[in-house]
């Protein structure tokens, strides 16, 4: 068993665990964009990001690809981690402005403004498709070309190949290919509906 402390709590982990398998374990949440149960890691997004200390070091890491470590202290929430967790939701809005799982999550985690200018490029290059397309369909029928910000999800020579069965895996794990927003604002904008949403109230029914 690995001894590490978790948001300020002594815990343990097995062998090969990462800090995201610790964290869910202990029932700590910690957000994941481009993690999903299946799959390989890929720390793309970022978004899973913790603090991790180590004596007097501390430093940021992608939680479902950083493995415990004995003696490391975790904090999820800490200002650090709450200040570059929004800059990487607002990055990723600048790109993606339509994206109901982003408009959400910065509803979730009080993002209010986004201070940065973009062009909504349909894509925030997670990965999803390209690993569920490989690990779990077995096709590879999709991949990464270029790189940068150039990186864009094609198929070879931009033609479907045979092997892509049209079983519709990537569209089904896209965090942008899915119903945009349908907040009070203008396609694009930041409408933070999810955040002043008001709870229905339920009354009991009439005899």
């Amino acid at each position: 068993m690995v001894r590490l402390v978790l948001d300020r709590q002594h815990v343990e982990a097995e062998e090969g665990w990462t800090i995201l398998d610790t964290a869910r374990y202990y029932g700590v949440e910690i957000p994941t964009l481009c993690y999903i149960d299946g799959l390989s890691p890929y720390s793309a997004c970022r978004l899973c990001v913790v603090e991790v200390i180590k004596g007097d070091r501390s430093r940021l890491a992608a939680s479902c690809s950083f493995p415990v470590q004995e003696g490391i202290e975790v904090r999820t929430d800490s200002p650090r981690v709450r200040r570059s967790r929004n800059m990487i939701i607002e990055l990723m809005l600048a790109e993606t402005p339509n994206s109901k799982t982003l408009q959400c999550l910065a509803s979730k985690y009080g993002v209010e403004k986004i201070r940065f200018r973009g062009e909504d490029r349909h894509c925030i290059r997670c990965g999803l498709c390209v690993r569920i397309c490989k690990e779990q369909m077995g096709a590879g029928a999709i991949g990464f070309a270029q790189r940068g910000i150039n990186r864009e999800v094609v198929m070879p020579f931009h033609k479907t190949p045979e092997v892509c069965r049209e079983c519709g895996a990537c569209l089904y794990v896209c965090p942008v290919c899915e119903l945009p927003c349908r907040g009070p604002l203008q396609p694009g904008e930041l409408c933070n509906a999810c955040l002043d949403a008001v709870q229905l109230v339920e009354f009991p029914a009439g005899d």
